[in-house]
């Protein structure tokens, strides 16, 4: 498997749900960055299990740093973290190396390893695994904050209902923060809605999807590249990782396809001297490159497939359609702690090429 990402800072990931600890390794940090512990333990709570409108699954998700930091600040040295499983039931997955579920990776994993992979709770393939993505991105939301870049996300929508969006143009680091409390959302009354309809389809034994918006300002102008490292490129890779992404779009993403140039263009003024954009359905970002507007994308996640309804599978042994039964503790609405995880892989994606540019910038 490949479980790793980036050049000049590389992420590793291990781990799998209900194996012993998960956990990530950062190789590549610059010495000398302070990690406020007690702020990593705070944006990983916000992904923790557990809670009305999550799986019942309790894990604290403590951090323990056991290399690469030394009196609270980066060394040098690879920076590894580790994360203990402690409420495991290996037992509720006993049935599918028999009978692969639907919409989970049972089958192809099953084809892909020769059986030899954990089934347990999906193994590797599991969104439990994002533990370690919110370890690292914690940690390098903290480097990118010291810059002046601020990232943040807010749900955007459960099923048909729908939050407001960001401003595009004039979202700012006090909106980002008011949508990180409580329940992630930038309209109360919109919430409650949101609840009571994750309620009713838990009710029901089913599932429901959820879209994810993020917006990241104080990134210079021209960071990235052309072609194959554009920021899309980039933060659509970090952000695919996380279980259950199905779509991403940038700026005005697939309505631009129904408007016509002069709709679609941002054009540009004078303002506090140099040029700006008067609008942003770009999302920040023109050939790969920022163009000093926020860079706003959002994720669309499918609906959590381990639902309790009745479904039809196959069995491997039996050779022949079966019906699927699933027990364990599973999200109704994978998207509600999907948030810490999207603004986490968002750092991972741009915490290289902020540090990049910074080196160039200075040598210049």
């Amino acid at each position: 498997m490949s479980s790793t990402f980036g050049q000049r800072i590389r992420l590793s990931i291990f781990g799998q749900s209900h194996g012993e600890k998960l956990g990530c390794v950062l190789d590549g940090l610059p010495a000398g960055e302070p990690v406020d512990m007690d702020g990593l333990r705070a944006f990983m709570a916000r992904r923790a299990p557990g809670g009305p409108y999550a799986t019942r699954r309790r894990e604290p998700d403590t951090p323990q740093i056991v290399s690469g930091l030394y009196q609270g600040v980066t060394c040098g040295a690879p920076l590894c973290v580790l994360i203990d499983n402690t409420d495991t039931r290996p037992g509720d997955y006993a049935a599918l190396r028999d009978m692969p579920r639907p919409g989970h990776a049972d089958y192809p994993a099953q084809v892909k390893y020769h059986g030899a992979q954990d089934v347990r709770g999906g193994g590797h393939f599991s969104a439990r695994v994002t533990a370690a993505c919110c370890a690292a991105g914690g940690i390098l939301l903290q480097l990118l904050r010291r810059r002046g870049i601020v990232i943040g996300a807010h749900l955007l929508s459960v099923g048909t209902v729908s939050d407001l969006r960001f401003d595009p143009l004039r979202v700012d680091a006090a909106a980002l923060a008011a949508a990180q409390t409580g329940f992630p959302v930038v309209s109360d009354e919109v919430g409650r809605r949101m609840q009571a309809l994750i309620e009713e389809t838990r009710a029901r034994g089913d599932s429901v999807g959820g879209i994810v918006e993020c917006a990241v300002l104080g990134l210079p102008v021209g960071l990235g590249s052309p072609m194959f490292d554009g920021i899309e490129n980039l933060i659509a890779r970090a952000v695919f990782a996380i279980p259950a992404v199905k779509g991403i779009e940038f700026g005005e993403g697939f309505a631009a396809a129904s408007l016509f140039g002069s709709q679609n263009n941002d054009a540009y003024e004078w303002r506090d001297g140099g040029p700006a954009v008067q609008s942003n359905h770009a999302g920040g970002i023109l050939g790969g490159l920022t163009d000093g507007a926020p860079v706003i994308f959002r994720a669309a996640f499918k609906p959590t497939p381990s639902i309790a309804l009745a479904q039809h599978t196959v069995s491997f042994s039996a050779r022949r359609d079966a019906i699927l039964e699933i027990s364990g503790r599973h999200d109704p609405c994978v998207a509600v702690r999907a948030v810490p995880i999207v603004e986490a892989a968002a750092a991972i994606a741009l915490a290289e090429e902020v540090l990049t540019d910074e080196r160039s910038r200075a040598w210049n």
